[in-house]
């Protein structure tokens, strides 16, 4: 059997340190359990709760940092793009794209990705069921991109909370060989905090299990070695030095 895909990085680009100090344990945790760890940072949040919000170094900054990462570690790399005309300077550096919750339906967004040729992840709105994703894989299919994959991330269930229907990871395999769980996303409350999002990082381990029960086949988790000093979704981070466990028991 395949190793599942990994996926894991801080929410946002705060600096250097940080993307380093995270590089190092996927580096070590990818040589240890001979898997691929790709790493996942974000160049610009633009959909912050406030507009006083950290939204990151933007994008020719932001990805000349991720090159470096790159090219000092070796380690493969995601991020997300928000508009179209970002996706051909973000297809030069990364080997995966991902289309953002609540941009799944973009056309446009969805078919710039996929001219790139690379990758493209997509994330499942907390609007939308499995089934729906079809028509978003459709897009980037008939765009002449045959590599797609889709995240389940959760749903709203009424005001600040999600819930996760993990009936939707078998539901979008019909669509799509890799599913991926976004286990941290998986367990934040949109909105929340004072101006911000909240979350309840004690609850990822479970919800990763959760999602191997049901087929999953790759696991997001975003992570910081201070969550509770990060500059986004701080409270549904996991801590840096807990990674290494929940990916062993995920193995």
């Amino acid at each position: 059997m395949n190793n599942p895909v990994f996926i894991a990085g801080p929410c946002v680009i705060e600096g250097m340190d940080v993307l380093e100090t995270v590089a190092k344990e996927l580096v070590r945790l990818n040589e240890k359990y001979d898997i691929d760890i790709i790493f996942k940072a974000s160049f610009d949040k633009a959909n912050r709760t406030s507009i006083k919000s950290f939204r990151g170094p933007g994008l020719q900054r932001g990805l000349q940092m991720l090159a470096d990462i790159k090219t000092k570690f070796g380690l493969k790399l995601l991020t997300d793009i928000h508009e179209t005309c970002q996706a051909e300077p973000v297809g030069e550096v990364v080997d995966v794209i991902q289309v953002p919750a609540f941009l799944c339906r973009q056309t446009d967004l969805i078919v710039a990705a996929a001219h790139t040729g690379k990758i493209v992840n997509i994330k499942k709105a907390q609007f939308l069921s499995g089934e729906d994703m079809q028509y978003p894989v459709q897009k980037v299919l008939d765009s002449g991109n045959s590599n797609v994959w889709l995240t389940e991330r959760g749903n709203m269930l009424g005001y600040n909370n999600l819930v996760v229907d993990f009936r939707n990871i078998p539901l979008m395999k019909q669509w799509a060989s890799t599913v991926i769980m976004d286990c941290t996303h998986a367990v934040q409350r949109p909105g929340a905090g004072t101006g911000c999002s909240s979350g309840n990082r004690e609850y990822v381990p479970m919800i990763a299990k959760a999602a191997k029960a049901f087929g999953a086949n790759g696991f997001f988790f975003e992570t910081h070695p201070y969550p509770d000093n990060a500059k986004s979704d701080g409270p549904n981070m996991l801590q840096l030095n807990n990674l290494e466990q929940v990916i062993q028991s995920l193995l």
